[in-house]
């Protein structure tokens, strides 16, 4: 009922939704209902393995601060050894300061190097995002008390406030699946939830 929430720009945890990881996301998808030739099949998977192994080679190289220094490489002194994909998700970082440090890294393909940089520096976004989607999981259960006035909980719109009027979801999770709901207005509706709970039981 509502096809625009399939843009990236709508959809609940879109970091993940990337255009530049859709063929790593999507194409066993497709090799599963038959929709990707062979020729292509064989090229992703090669492609996929490929960032697997650089990845994993990557992790596999550690520098201390003191070791980044003697390469011109300024981290905070505070004796943690760090993976080469852990430096690469340094915003001030990049594959070739990298590759001046572990020369063996200039032989991997641009393509591949541009895709592993690209997901290190996300790396810690998703981090934070997959615990986000883990709390929501939990909160799916969460139950809205009866007493709960839409009307008087802030930062709803007008339409979600009229839906959730209409509907009177019994759970967090229930108000998720409206029309139109979104992250925000979820965590609002959640955090007003657990207070008139408190309030009840005090």
């Amino acid at each position: 009922s509502e096809p625009y929430r399939m843009f990236t720009s709508r959809a609940e945890f879109r970091l993940s939704l990337r255009a530049d990881n859709a063929d790593l996301r999507l194409t066993d998808l497709g090799i599963e209902l038959g929709c990707v030739s062979e020729r292509r099949s064989i090229r992703f998977r090669a492609k996929r393995d490929a960032i697997q192994s650089t990845v994993a080679s990557l992790k596999a190289r550690h520098l201390t601060p003191n070791e980044a220094a003697s390469h011109g490489i300024a981290l905070n002194h505070d004796g943690i050894r760090r993976d080469g994909f852990e430096l690469l998700a340094f915003p001030s970082l990049d594959w070739t300061t990298l590759a001046r440090v572990w020369p063996e890294l200039s032989s991997v393909p641009n393509a591949i190097a541009q895709q592993v940089e690209i997901d290190a520096k996300y790396s810690v976004y998703l981090h934070r995002q997959s615990v986000e989607v883990e709390a929501h999981r939990r909160d799916e259960a969460l139950k809205l008390p009866e007493t709960l006035d839409f009307d008087h909980v802030p930062g709803l719109s007008n339409e979600i406030r009229m839906r959730l009027k209409a509907s009177r979801p019994q759970t967090l999770g229930q108000a998720s699946r409206l029309d139109g709901m979104t992250p925000s207005a979820l965590t609002v509706i959640a955090v007003w939830a657990r207070r008139s709970a408190a309030n009840h039981a005090a």
